[in-house]
């Protein structure tokens, strides 16, 4: 039996980037250095695509890999994410629907 790891399927995704939107954004940048760090920055694990990455001094947001699942949103401690669905015709494009 082959079992499919998560990077192998969510590379079968396919996404339509609004680049002048970013629908994902930090609030505020002090939060995630000043707090977060208390917390591991949960935002970076929880996150099935991978779409948040801290430096040690920023969180860079990818938000181009996002599957508009909402989970950094909910994760966050500090309510420091702005989670917005990507305008019409822009976002993810799942196979299925």
């Amino acid at each position: 039996m082959i079992v499919a790891r998560i990077e192998d399927k969510l590379f079968l995704n396919r996404y339509k980037t609004d680049e002048r939107n970013a629908h994902l954004k930090i609030k505020d940048e002090k939060i995630c250095f000043e707090k977060c760090g208390a917390h591991n920055r949960p935002c970076t694990y929880v996150c099935p695509a991978d779409v948040y990455e801290w430096d040690g001094q920023h969180m860079e947001v990818k938000f181009e890999g996002c599957l508009e699942c909402g989970t950094c949103r909910i994760a966050c401690p500090f309510d420091n994410i702005e989670w917005e669905y990507p305008n019409g015709g822009y976002g993810i494009l799942y196979k299925f629907g």
